[in-house]
């Protein structure tokens, strides 16, 4: 049978469509290397618990209500409740955390390479924000919150929060992954593991070497 050659642009559009519907999962981890070899295999998330061997407490977890330690050098706590906490959660794309905030505490610059994020303040007032990409000129996005105000950070963007006043601040907030991760900015690159060559970051921030070094220094003691 021949095939008229007007059906041909449509065949490959179909063709085309065909691949585009059958895209890649979405990362559930940092990384996943694929292996031939079966032994000390993992799975991209989690593999599943037998139906029938489910019960409430594998959808259950308890403790939100616990304010979380703000004793440390930033000031903050993520009490964090993903597929870890909450196995039922896996293959759900959500999470949640709660986050307490000391006066002038902060949740440093950050992102979420696998979520977007929505929090909602319950107590305090907060300065949040996320800055766009270089292809939107890196923007600020920024607001004071105060209790019962939400605000997104859309996934991979950096975005922070800075409690501005004199009291402990609390929030919660809900994420679009079983386990959206976390990259603290300062954290990653001046506490990587190994370090980063100094005059690499010299140049890039502008900064002098030896100052580079006593960052590297500072984070990678954290």
């Amino acid at each position: 049978m021949r095939v008229s050659q007007s059906l041909i642009p449509f065949a490959i559009i179909a063709l085309v469509l065909s691949f585009v519907n059958a895209y890649d999962p979405s990362p559930l981890q940092d990384f996943c290397v694929a292996i031939d070899d079966l032994k000390g295999v993992f799975v991209n998330g989690r593999f599943c618990k037998d139906p029938e061997r489910v019960d409430a407490k594998d959808f259950f977890f308890s403790g939100l209500n616990v304010p979380g330690n703000t004793n440390n050098q930033v000031g903050s706590n993520v009490t964090t409740v993903n597929v870890d906490q909450i196995p039922g959660l896996n293959t759900m794309g959500i999470s949640l955390v709660r986050i307490d905030y000391a006066p002038h505490g902060q949740n440093p610059p950050h992102t979420h390479p696998r979520g977007s994020e929505i929090l909602v303040l319950v107590e305090g007032t907060l300065y949040v924000g996320f800055v766009s990409s270089n292809q939107d000129n890196n923007r600020l996005f920024a607001k004071v919150l105060h209790p019962g105000d939400v605000f997104v950070f859309p996934i991979g963007m950096i975005h922070f929060q800075l409690n501005i006043g004199k009291i402990p601040a609390i929030a919660f907030a809900g994420l679009s992954s079983q386990n959206a991760g976390v990259i603290t900015i300062a954290n990653t690159v001046f506490g990587s593991n190994p370090p980063i060559y100094p005059e690499l970051l010299a140049r890039a921030f502008q900064l002098d070497a030896n100052v580079v070094k006593e960052l590297q220094a500072k984070f990678g003691s954290i």
